[in-house]
């Protein structure tokens, strides 16, 4: 089976128009201030956070860590809606 050039130029233009997708989106793409850069890096901690304790609720069983757990998530909740 050798190279087809076809399919070999299709890839390349392929390539090439994910590279401008990309430039394109970069340049649409508001500037974010040093605050809010900083807002979006702890939200998406407090969701990993939330999956996380979420998970770990649904295995817990003994009932001091799930009230433990569903406190845990309470306080996430509240930091996320602020």
């Amino acid at each position: 089976m050798g190279w087809d050039g076809d399919d070999l130029a299709g890839q390349a233009e392929d390539a090439l128009e994910r590279q401008q997708a990309m430039a394109e989106a970069r340049t649409s793409k508001p500037r974010l201030t040093a605050e809010e850069k900083n807002r979006n890096v702890e939200l998406e901690s407090l969701r990993l956070s939330r999956s996380r304790v979420l998970a770990q609720l649904q295995n817990a069983r003994n009932p001091a860590h799930r009230e433990m757990l569903e406190n845990a998530l309470k306080s996430i909740d509240e930091k996320l809606q602020a």
